[in-house]
């Protein structure tokens, strides 16, 4: 398997471990709720049963992300893939530094949520991506609702949807980059 091929699936587990475990985790859960918590509150070693197998999916998920970006760095010279790497790190430090590290959790997770943000927007630039600009007004929007309090929700509202927005970027990125690269043909 070559490194084209290690890049790929990469990108896809990188983008499917941490929703596989987030949905067990909330699954495991029944004390969760979409209108009181944060997704970290699943993370929290000493509160949560279910933090190995979310923070876990953060790790894991945040390492096959870094690598896909790292190693696209050898075929595109697109600032994106810079900026990604530095969001995937900072989503292991959320998984390695649960919410029982209080203000260090807190630092690592708003610097995850405004650097991917930062690389939708690059994305948008780069690629003049319709689906980027439409998952920059997505998070953007839920964390205003959230942060004004226009409805009764908690912040794993915006989390999610900030997730599923840049999620569905990285897959046109994925597909375009594969595509780019000849993958069928390797």
């Amino acid at each position: 398997m070559n490194l084209k091929h290690k890049a790929f699936f990469a990108s896809v587990l990188g983008l499917l471990i941490p929703y596989v475990c987030i949905f067990t985790s909330i699954a495991l859960s029944p004390w969760f709720s979409w209108s009181k918590n944060a997704l970290s509150d699943l993370g929290h070693s000493v509160k949560s049963d279910v933090a190995p197998i979310f923070n876990l999916g953060l790790v894991i998920g945040g390492i096959l992300i870094y690598q896909y970006s790292i190693s696209l760095t050898n075929y595109s010279k697109m600032l994106t893939h810079y900026f990604l790497a530095l969001s995937a790190f900072l989503l292991v430090l959320i998984g390695v530094f649960d919410e029982i590290y209080g203000l260090i959790h807190f630092i690592v997770s708003l610097a995850f949520f405004i650097t991917v943000l930062l690389t939708t927007l690059i994305y948008v630039y780069e690629k003049k991506s319709k689906i980027a600009i439409a998952a920059f007004i997505i998070g953007v929007c839920s964390w205003a609702v959230y942060g004004l309090r226009v409805f009764e929700i908690g912040v794993f509202v915006p989390e999610i949807l900030s997730a599923f927005a840049v999620t569905s970027w990285i897959v046109e990125d994925m597909y375009l980059q594969f595509k780019l690269l000849n993958l069928d043909n390797s």
